[in-house]
């Protein structure tokens, strides 16, 4: 559970995702792990960067930053001015490679991305520190995500390369977007789960990412789905491509 901006987090929401996971027939090794309760592990990783000089402080503000394509390396000499600063990771030139199992060669280079903050100004772990530490201490081998974070992956790496924690594989999902190219995700037509209709949910989910359950499988639950998608799944439908676009309704 990534609870670590306090002020976002609205209680019972974590309760409501797990019980939302189980009606669509999703379920979990172990027990449920929560990052605000593993502070110290983000700490000791900020320690471990900042004694072999990979990390700096940054007094910059986000409005001051707007229009930067990256980090312009304002604060690599020291902060610009007193008062609470992020910590930033000092990339260099480094060029990360790597093969994504749906997007292809990927590569990137660090030095025109930047510095990536790994704590915030707040004192909270930033979310690239965060997720790189969760992956190592839960021993995750594969991770599968949308293509909007295949840009997070190479600061993810870097971190991995130089924390010398391993590397998982990366699938990169397209993303289903509306016709005018925005996400579909968040936007005007995009429906809210809904654990009574998981299954014919999931069938639809299934269709825009370009898989063909057979129709009969519509009405059944959510775990149906599942099993039928752990032997039917097939990445070549959509393969190195990093967008689906969703049709528009027959009336519109």
């Amino acid at each position: 559970m990534e609870d670590l901006d306090g002020a976002r987090v609205l209680p019972g929401c974590a309760d409501q995702m797990l019980r939302t996971l189980e009606a669509f027939g999703f379920g979990w090794d172990g027990a449920v792990e929560y990052q605000s309760r593993r502070l110290e592990h983000y700490r000791a990783a900020l320690a471990q960067l900042a004694s072999r000089g990979h990390t700096f402080e940054c007094s910059c503000s986000r409005r001051e930053l707007e229009g930067e394509s990256g980090y312009p390396g304002t604060c690599r000499e020291g902060p610009q001015r007193s008062g609470p600063t992020a910590t930033r990771l000092r990339v260099g030139g480094t060029q990360i490679e790597f093969l994504d199992r749906l997007q292809g060669e990927c590569r990137f280079s660090l030095a025109e991305r930047g510095d990536v903050i790994l704590r915030r100004r707040d004192d909270v772990p930033a979310y690239q520190l965060a997720v790189v530490v969760d992956d190592a201490l839960q021993q995750v081998t594969d991770v599968v995500r949308g293509a909007d974070l295949l840009d997070s992956t190479p600061w993810q790496i870097a971190l991995q390369q130089t924390l010398g924690l391993p590397t998982p594989r990366y699938a990169h999902l397209p993303l289903i977007l509306e016709p005018d190219g925005a996400k579909l995700a968040k936007s005007a037509r995009s429906i809210a789960l809904d654990p009574r209709h998981a299954g014919r949910q999931l069938f639809a989910a299934l269709q825009l990412l370009q898989q063909h359950p057979p129709p009969e499988l519509e009405l059944e639950a959510g775990a149906t789905l599942l099993d039928w998608v752990s032997h039917s799944w097939a990445p070549q439908n959509f393969f190195a491509t990093r967008e689906i676009k969703a049709p528009l309704p027959a009336d519109h």
